[in-house]
């Protein structure tokens, strides 16, 4: 390995420095700083209308942000145009609604992105694609369209969808919130396993004991800001503020 591919390695692959952000006179991020590592699971958790999506959605640009700075590999977020689709084609993103083209096959919906944006030919594209799909368990859903899907189904095609963009990371917004109970862990699952492979993913959820069970760190959002972050053992267990104590609380009872 050569010495500047030793440096990259103690690059984070994500970092905000003092993001601040707001929507009119609601100031939803707060001097957020976090920095991610390669390979590294921190998993947001937080209660609702604390910034968990919108700094999720700041680190590809889905948001743009007031002040501060957003690193990726150490470069900072393009603003716009080739760069910006370039860096976004790199952070793959999961949101709680799939997203997926109704129109399109799950299977040219996973290989659309790899077609147009890496010009991957057909062949190429659809042997990743279908490998990809039975690595999430939807391989034989390959030729229907979405509406033919299951929720967990759609979200694990389109999990897949983000990982044929050979991603160096990736984001998930609240990944399960759209879907019937018995659909959560098989999608969860599947976020395991990458997780296990080596991803390095950031996931704002409400799925505690997916937190504790993954997370390298549990980050804990209220009010804009980050409040306490740890490993989750020690979080969930020991929490030092007391938000973090009262929100742990109020999840408890559910």
């Amino acid at each position: 390995m050569s010495q500047e591919h030793a440096g990259e390695k103690n690059v984070p692959v994500i970092e905000l420095r003092h993001v601040d952000k707001h929507y009119g006179d609601l100031h939803v991020l707060r001097d957020v700083s976090l920095s991610v590592a390669r390979g590294e699971v921190v998993v947001i958790i937080g209660p609702s209308g604390s910034g968990k999506s919108t700094l999720c959605r700041t680190i590809n640009r889905l948001e743009t942000i007031d002040s501060g700075e957003i690193l990726i590999e150490g470069e900072p977020l393009p603003q716009e145009g080739r760069e910006l689709a370039r860096m976004r084609s790199e952070l793959g993103m999961v949101f709680q609604q799939f997203n997926l083209f109704a129109h399109m096959s799950v299977l040219d919906n996973v290989t659309l992105g790899p077609r147009e944006v890496l010009g991957q030919q057909k062949e190429e594209a659809e042997r990743y694609a279908l490998e990809l799909l039975g690595r999430v368990g939807v391989a034989e859903q390959a030729h229907k369209v979405p509406a033919q899907l299951s929720g967990g189904q759609q979200q694990r095609a389109a999990i897949a969808r983000s990982l044929a963009m050979r991603p160096k990371a990736m984001l998930f917004d609240e990944p399960t919130s759209a879907l019937d109970p018995e659909m959560i862990n098989e999608v969860l699952d599947v976020m395991v396993e990458l997780a296990r492979g080596g991803m390095t993913m950031i996931v704002v959820t409400h799925e505690m004991g997916f937190a504790r069970r993954v997370a390298d760190r549990v980050v804990f959002m209220a009010d804009g800001q980050i409040v306490e972050e740890g490993v989750p053992d020690a979080f969930f267990d020991h929490p030092k503020s007391q938000r973090a104590r009262d929100f742990l609380d109020s999840i408890k009872g559910h």
